[in-house]
């Protein structure tokens, strides 16, 4: 990895904010870093409030949403809630579907097949929603660019709210309400809500013009937080206030669909790395193996009993995908793993019958491994699909539409994007791509990143130090985990190769006669000559809680050494 040290703050902002907060320098550096440099922005990062969340009218057309979500109450119309199959998605079909479904009988849900319909708006979606006498689509996480197929609801006599997040294209869909803060002439204040977050603020909009008194809205952001987590939008400004009050919400009282989740993990309380890492693959496994349908169901399942099966449904999707996750990328890696990283800027691999399901994950693997911006390519109803996913700092979706003339569509965000295409185009497209991403990358970015927030010494770490580091969470983009360095290390004799294969490294850190802290690097047992024999390295970790049999110790996670 690249070792990138960043930027010292200015020391006149970092003194003057550890003399109002009444904190050590250490950590109002590390604050100024992420432009905290108030008292109120501190409250602001630490104890985020309800009263924080922006007015949700401040929204383009979400006056006219309520209004038009308020007049089929009214008049008594069928109301769909239509999202897409991923985490986002069913998470806020699920969200907008409970807070109706009790004082509003004539609401229903749908999610497209994966394999079927495609991702987005569906035609299917839309002769389902006709076949059946409803007259409004809330569309959620999707929408943005489907422009004919909301005109050909509108020529059946459906109309559309769309709420979505992702960059509208050159015209936004005549509906008769379009919520997405990257609208340019949306003025709302946070433009990184995800798709539920988005269906949280028309909620909160309706529940304020003419919701139910008793309501209680924190209830809904268990499915927010989970959302936010799983999609990775940036954990910054009211993204990381609705994170804070969900994570309270999840740990608290989740629904009975989350809670036999959570129950899954044989945890007490959950943070978000188990969000991410254990609630969100099994939320995604439906749609990636069967059908999204089955998380919308767990989600909106009231019996903790009922929910509890659900979830064990649920989980042996996720063992399925586990399987064919290994297996497919086992055959990705063998395929281009005869080539030098010298001779290619892509990783573009394909296979007919790898399951379409997983190989955004297996991208992912690849990138691990190659560290190239990457295609899975699969073969579905006659056509190639593939997903992308990019490197740190490479925008693979502005890469993509410069080769759109070979596509057949295509959509998605800088780090990661979908794609169809004509099979006899394949191979000319796999060249174009190349030849894009060669003209266009900075070599640098084909070695991995890492970015410290700061040197410090061993002696520096204490538990002060980590409770006060814990409440820099929730960590996700944009508020990553404090990263540190420290030179002239030793282990103090312990170090061994732990794990499955010797995958792991364990050691106890001393530092110029220090008092040796445990650490644990995952991945990095093949450094373990480095750090044998009173050797003297440098290391990048973060520093975390410890519990092991009960006790509870700091210790030092470790990104790399050299």
């Amino acid at each position: 990895m690249r070792w990138i040290l960043k930027p010292k703050p200015e020391s006149s902002q970092v003194q003057s904010l550890a003399r109002e907060l009444g904190v050590d320098a250490r950590v109002a550096f590390l604050l100024v870093q992420r432009g905290i440099v108030t008292y109120e922005e501190a409250r602001l990062f630490f104890r985020p409030e309800w009263k924080d969340l922006h007015d949700p009218f401040s929204m383009k057309d979400m006056d006219r949403a309520v209004s038009r979500i308020e007049k089929a109450i009214l008049a008594n119309e069928k109301i769909l809630i239509y999202g897409d199959y991923d985490v986002d998605g069913t998470t806020s079909v699920a969200l907008v579907y409970n807070y109706l479904r009790d004082w509003y009988p004539h609401v229903t849900t749908y999610i497209p097949d994966r394999y079927q319909e495609g991702y987005g708006i569906s035609y299917q979606g839309i002769d389902y929603a006709s076949d059946n006498d409803i007259s409004l689509i809330v569309a959620l996480d999707c929408g943005i660019k489907a422009l004919e197929k909301v005109s050909y609801a509108t020529e059946k006599g459906i109309d559309f709210i769309i709420c979505d997040h992702h960059t509208p294209g050159d015209s936004i869909p005549d509906a008769v309400a379009v919520l997405d803060p990257k609208r340019s002439d949306c003025t709302y204040p946070y433009k990184e809500l995800c798709g539920c977050g988005i269906g949280f603020k028309l909620i909160q909009a309706v529940q304020e013009q003419f919701g139910p008194e008793d309501m209680d809205m924190n209830s809904f952001l268990d499915l927010v937080a989970v959302a936010i987590a799983a999609d990775i939008v940036p954990m910054t400004g009211e993204n990381r206030a609705l994170m804070a009050l969900g994570m309270e919400a999840l740990n608290s009282n989740p629904r009975p669909g989350i809670r036999a989740l959570i129950e899954q993990t044989k945890k007490d309380s959950i943070g978000v790395t188990d969000v991410v890492f254990i609630i969100a693959p099994r939320i995604n496994a439906a749609g990636r193996m069967h059908h999204g349908n089955y998380s919308v169901r767990l989600l909106a399942e009231k019996s903790l009993q009922k929910a509890r099966e659900y979830a064990m449904e649920i989980e042996s999707f996720n063992q399925e995908r586990k399987g064919l996750d290994r297996q497919i990328t086992e055959e990705a890696l063998a395929q281009i793993s005869d080539l030098s990283e010298e001779d290619r800027y892509t990783s573009v691999v394909y296979k007919d019958t790898w399951h379409k399901g997983v190989i955004g994950i297996v991208a992912s693997r690849l990138i691990e491994t190659f560290y190239r911006p990457t295609l899975v390519f699969t073969k579905s109803n006659g056509k190639l699909a593939a997903s992308a996913r990019s490197v740190k700092g490479f925008d693979v979706y502005q890469a993509l539409s410069q080769c759109s003339d070979t596509l057949e569509q295509f959509g998605g965000h800088k780090y990661a994007a979908g794609l169809t295409l004509k099979e006899d185009k394949y191979e000319h497209f796999k060249a174009q791509f190349e030849q894009v991403v060669a003209d266009s990358i900075d070599p640098h970015l084909l070695t991995p990143e890492i970015a410290i927030d700061a040197a410090i010494r061993l002696e520096e770490i204490n538990p002060k130090f980590l409770r006060i580091i814990k409440q820099f969470g929730p960590f996700g983009p944009g508020n990553m985990t404090p990263l540190f360095m420290a030179e002239n290390l030793r282990d103090v004799g312990f170090a061994k190769r732990v794990g499955e294969d010797g995958k792991h490294l364990r050691l106890s850190i001393s530092q110029e006669g220090s008092l040796p802290i445990g650490a644990i690097g995952f991945n990095l047992g093949d450094k373990l000559p480095q750090v044998s024999g009173n050797q003297s390295f440098s290391a990048v970790f973060s520093v975390e809680e410890n519990v092991w049999n009960g006790k509870v110790s700091i210790q030092l996670k470790l990104r790399d050494i050299r």
